[in-house]
């Protein structure tokens, strides 16, 4: 049963979205069957990640509930699943967001329920898939299996401009795949094999690193995003219902994190000191020029939009920093992330449901009407520029520890997002929340207890990785810790002492 857990999580919600396709065909009672259904599938894939949780050893760095089965054997080509720390924590981030999400789409998805549910689902399936593959085929597999669930949600329970929001999310990511694809077979030519820990002992040479690693930045840089592949971002999460805008900003954006993490940090260590310095520019352009713009808007939806794309930023800084605390806050800082962007967008939609818009300018007074909104949005704002006692402080100062082995000025420069994003979300806050009464706002009633029992999990979340964040670090820092020794171990022959040094810290 251990072994087979990991599946069971991976392929369940498949199997839901197989029921509630199949058996939930018109109607509203069919309609409400199938929201229980996925709701109900959800909650057993988030029993089963605790239990995986629970049964993972923090000790051992290596793989554990590893999966192996022949797939294209001849060519060197597995199925092999399993999970490490740092695949732990996305699994659990997933498997904690997909039941909000779908409880959030009881209220803001009125038509085709059955549709979504099936393509929540999928997704989920596909995110537990990418997040544990050790094939780097099967990786790819999922990666781009995540496309199409996903661009359905915007293109079908989408806004106004659904249509050409989904186009660009696909074509850009599909784009970006290509690349991916093409490293692959070049690394599966040189090795052998696709399979993931031999890869990454196949020691490939300086410049084909090099190649490699910009392939994978290509790739993943569009998912994170990294500027200025971020053209997308605005409109896929404005235009996105609620629980897609969660799905993609809190858990999707966060594969390319992923993927920069294990197949450029990790398994390109030469490569990414020579990358680093613009991937560190890279990083701070996107959190002062996002922070910028999220100041302009005039759209709640597109300054938390912004706001998301300012702390990626942040990330991309972290993971490149190349030191143990840059990337250990990184990954922190990717998962309180996932739970404050979502729980936003989650505030943001109650507004606008009741509203009809989502202008800033057609909103004011708000908490008058809806104090217990009120209440959880400045605790989600509070989270989202860094106060102490959340997690994004947490991974934010651990970001910052790591930058300023690097230089000063990055550190200072990506410290901003911390000021700058004060500046945007609590001048958000103060318009919607509390300026003139605009409307009919007066007319809005506070939140549901449906709306609360989304929202509560994720407050307490955030709080407890703020009080708390050694349960989650323990889980990845042992992996970070390995691969930076080894990275240092296997530097040591062609790099100068200085840059040992740092890649050690």
């Amino acid at each position: 049963m251990p072994h087979a857990l990991l599946s069971l999580i991976t392929y369940i919600p498949l199997a839901g979205a197989l029921v509630a396709w199949l058996f939930c065909r018109g109607g509203e009672a069919q309609d409400l069957l199938a929201r229980r259904i996925g709701l109900g599938t959800s909650l057993a894939v988030l029993a089963l990640s605790v239990a995986l949780w629970l049964g993972f050893n923090p000790a051992t760095p290596g793989l554990q509930f590893e999966t192996r089965l022949g797939w294209v054997s001849d060519a060197g080509i597995s199925y092999h699943t399993g999970v490490d720390g740092i695949s732990l924590v996305f699994i659990l981030l997933t498997a904690f967001l997909t039941p909000l999400a779908m409880a959030a789409g009881a209220r803001s998805i009125r038509t085709q329920a059955r549709e979504f549910v099936a393509a929540m689902l999928l997704l989920e399936t596909a995110l537990f898939g990418l997040f544990s593959a050790q094939d780097l085929l099967l990786f790819y597999v999922f990666y781009e299996a995540t496309l199409i669930p996903a661009s359905l949600m915007i293109g079908i329970w989408g806004g106004p401009k659904r249509a050409w929001a989904s186009l660009q999310f696909f074509l850009f990511t599909f784009g970006g795949s290509l690349f991916m694809l093409i490293a692959l077979i070049v690394m599966w030519q040189q090795a052998g094999t696709t399979d993931i820990p031999a890869l990454m002992q196949a020691g490939f040479s300086h410049s084909l690193q090099g190649w490699l690693l910009l392939a994978f930045l290509l790739a993943f840089g569009v998912k994170l995003p990294l500027f200025p592949l971020h053209a997308w971002l605005p409109d896929a999460y404005s235009e996105a219902p609620a629980p897609a805008s969660a799905m993609l900003s809190g858990v999707l954006s966060k594969t390319g994190a992923y993927g920069l993490l294990r197949f450029g940090v990790l398994m390109f260590p030469d490569a990414a000191h020579l990358f680093a310095p613009y991937v560190l520019a890279l990083g701070v352009v996107a959190i002062l020029y996002a922070a910028f713009v999220a100041f302009a808007q005039t759209d709640m939806k597109r300054v938390i939009a912004y706001s998301s794309f300012s702390h990626m930023g942040m990330i991309a800084v972290g993971l490149f920093t190349l030191t143990a605390e840059g990337i250990d806050g990184a990954i922190f800082q990717m998962l309180s992330h996932g739970v404050v962007i979502a729980a936003l967008f989650f505030c943001v939609s109650a507004v606008a449901l009741r509203s009809d818009t989502q202008q800033i300018s057609a909103l004011g007074g708000v908490a008058r009407q809806m104090p217990v909104l009120a209440l959880l949005t400045m605790l989600f704002t509070m989270a989202n520029i860094g106060l102490p006692g959340t997690g994004s402080f947490v991974g934010e100062v651990l970001v910052l520890m790591g930058a300023i082995h690097v230089s000063f000025w990055v550190a200072l420069l990506a410290g901003g997002t911390m000021i700058m994003g004060a500046v945007y979300m609590l001048s958000l806050y103060r318009r919607v929340l509390f300026g003139g009464l605009q409307g009919t706002v007066h007319l809005l009633r506070d939140l549901s207890m449906g709306e609360i029992a989304v929202l509560a999990p994720l407050a307490l979340v955030t709080l407890w990785m703020g009080i708390h964040p050694g349960s989650f670090t323990r889980l990845f820092d042992p992996v970070v810790m390995q691969a930076m020794h080894h990275g240092a171990s296997t530097a040591a022959a062609s790099l100068p002492d200085a840059t040992v040094h740092l890649a050690a810290r």
